[in-house]
């Protein structure tokens, strides 16, 4: 076979793997839809015409609809401002299209006035692992990392890292550390840490909303410790998208210059405003109610799970600290994502919705979200439903 022509087989082969991949992501949105009870109904498993009938069916209820459309940045986003700065305690807060962009332009702002491009935050950090190295690339900052343990760094650590830094940005929770949290004399003892070190404190605090029941503190009380915070709209509020950074007047002030240069000054965004203060006002009050039933859910699985004759089972964090955790089974990660769509599809029970990850050989993982629909769900009912995902399983004597 010539060059040529093996190079068009490897192409078409490449193209089929593609095409199955892509067939499969349908096959599990569908599932997902079509499922009748679910932990969680994420946003991105909606059409459009599902999220626009949701915005419109709430709207008048959090805000004047007979006001006039805001214009580069006034009117309904001036009042999410507004709103976000009192909940958090801060002077002033700031919209922004998205959490990268916000944080972007904190830390940028934050390097000005200390005199240092350092920041030092975990390896796990969003901005490390999935902003493509926005921060050195974009913003001309340099990270350094505290330490390299799944958890937020240590006071010690933060005393002992071996070079300066200006800022210290701290995930809460990490994500990709299992959704953890410190305790909040942890918490408290790495801010003040980072005090000594002369550094400001940034708190990337997309997730920040639902940490109250774990600190047992309110928000502006868990904000009051940084110097500047970031929230996020749609990953526990359901929101469209957006963000706010929240802190000092003169902070928000350049923050706002900064994000017309960065592209963040949009004519319009008041479907994305009203869909943060819905969330503000539906979603916010039942995130502690969501993170209790969470821990439900969690030892219902792993009973579920060890009931069933699954050799090894993990729940991160045992006791989950927020209404996330992660999920560690001994299979093959495809394996697991197709049962789980299987078991959506035949049952219209959606256990696990999300695709599973590789954690190691025969190990994987994924995200578990108890959300409102959620808490229909008893323990029993979480234990037949392992029972039924069990069954799917490859080896599996059902």
């Amino acid at each position: 076979m010539s060059d040529s022509a093996q190079q068009d087989k490897d192409q078409s082969a490449e193209q089929g793997d593609e095409q199955s991949a892509e067939q499969k992501r349908a096959r599990r949105w569908a599932a997902a839809r079509g499922a009748e009870r679910t932990l969680w109904r994420a946003g991105f498993h909606s059409t459009v015409g599902e999220r626009l009938a949701r915005l419109t069916e709430t709207a008048s209820q959090v805000y004047d609809l007979d006001q006039p459309v805001d214009m580069y940045g006034d009117q309904i986003v001036e009042t999410v401002e507004e709103r976000v700065a009192g909940l958090l305690g801060k002077d002033a807060a700031a919209f922004f299209p998205s959490g990268t962009m916000a944080q972007q332009v904190a830390l940028r702002c934050w390097a000005g006035r200390t005199g240092s491009v350092t920041v030092a935050m975990h390896p796990l950090s969003h901005p490390e692992l999935h902003e493509r190295h926005a921060f050195s690339t974009v913003s001309g900052l340099r990270i350094v990392h505290p330490t390299h343990e799944p958890r937020l760094p240590s006071a010690d650590e933060i005393r002992d890292l071996g070079e300066p830094f200006g800022s210290l940005l701290l995930e809460l929770p990490l994500r990709e550390a299992g959704f953890v949290l410190p305790t909040w004399e942890e918490l408290s003892e790495a801010v003040e840490a980072a005090r000594e070190r002369d550094a400001v404190v940034h708190f990337d605090g997309a997730r920040l909303w639902e940490c109250t029941a774990h600190f047992g503190r309110p928000l502006d009380e868990i904000a009051g410790l940084a110097d500047s915070v970031y929230v996020s709209f749609y990953k526990s509020l359901d929101g469209i998208g957006g963000a706010a950074l929240a802190g000092p007047k003169t902070l928000i002030g350049e923050a706002k210059a900064w994000r017309h240069r960065y592209g963040g000054q949009v004519l319009q965004q008041f479907p994305t405003a009203l869909s943060a203060l819905i969330g503000l006002e539906k979603e916010l009050p039942r995130l502690p109610e969501y993170v209790a039933h969470a821990r439900v859910v969690a030892a219902a699985l792993r009973e579920g799970f060890a009931a069933s004759g699954v050799p090894w089972v993990r729940v991160h964090p045992k006791e989950p600290h927020t209404h996330q955790f992660q999920l560690w089974l001994p299979y093959e990660a495809d394996d697991l994502t197709d049962a789980g769509t299987l078991q959506a599809d035949e049952t219209k029970t959606s256990l696990f919705p999300l695709p599973w990850s590789r954690g190691g050989p025969g190990l994987a993982y994924t995200e578990v979200t108890v959300a409102g629909s959620g808490l229909e769900w008893t323990a029993e009912d979480v234990r037949a439903a392992v029972a039924d995902f069990v069954a799917r399983l490859p080896g599996s004597a059902a």
